[in-house]
């Protein structure tokens, strides 16, 4: 993120708990920043949403600051898992109200899709850090279903009044439970001789999704690189 756009985020956030993301919030946020209009719709081509996103991303960057300086090597995966998801949500709690506005943006139809790539966002990223070395559709599976246990843990957050949002933290060990027992049942299926027999189909046409390339070709029509 640029100076520019982390100068007019900082300003925005003592807007966004009275204003939401909203496009009152990005011009009271420009002029304290004490940037000119046109530099603001540079910055923020589509208005308070790209805004929100920018929100959403610098905590995600910061996440990853936090998990690369940490040694997780004694914990078990599960708990490396369970580890990030809370650091990114402590990160998302010291503007809890934006991330609560962000929630409701989010919820809106026409801003549905950008919330969805965000939530992909975060899971990709911790996947990534924790160092996720898979290519094939476990690429695909293994985001899918982190990003659904960390949107449901925060909905679960933002209501929960606990002291230290202990039941936040139990809630998030539930849920990865579930997620490594479905882990366990996949693995008894490969393990099945018979079981293994009746996928051997669908592992064929499983096997030839891969994971998008880290950098698109060149020569690909429609690519755009965000310089920022």
């Amino acid at each position: 993120m640029t100076p520019l756009k982390d100068r007019i985020l900082d300003a925005a956030l003592n807007h966004v708990p009275f204003d939401g993301w909203s496009a009152a919030t990005l011009r009271a946020a420009i002029r304290d920043a004490g940037v000119s209009p046109a530099e603001g719709r540079a910055a923020f081509p589509r208005g308070a949403v790209d805004l929100a996103l920018a929100f959403h991303a610098r905590g995600d960057a910061r996440m990853i600051e936090q998990l690369r300086a940490e040694d997780l090597t004694a914990l078990r995966f599960r708990d490396r898992i369970a580890h990030a998801v809370r650091a990114r949500l402590v990160i998302a709690g010291e503007n809890r109200e934006a991330v609560r506005r962000g929630v409701t943006l989010f919820a809106l139809p026409i801003h549905t899709a950008d919330g969805l790539r965000a939530l992909w966002g975060t899971a990709d990223a911790i996947w990534n850090v924790l160092g996720d070395s898979s290519r094939d559709v476990n690429w695909y599976t293994k985001r899918a279903t982190l990003s659904g246990v960390y949107s449901a843990t925060v909905l679960y957050w933002l209501g929960d009044q606990s002291e230290g949002h202990r039941e936040t933290w139990d809630f998030l060990d539930r849920r990865i439970d579930d997620v490594m027992t479905i882990e366990t049942v996949k693995g008894r299926v490969r393990d099945s001789p018979i079981l293994s027999r009746l996928m051997a189909g669908p592992n064929i046409l499983l096997s030839r999704i891969h994971a998008p390339a880290a950098t698109p070709p060149a020569d690909l029509p429609g690519h755009w690189r965000d310089p920022s």
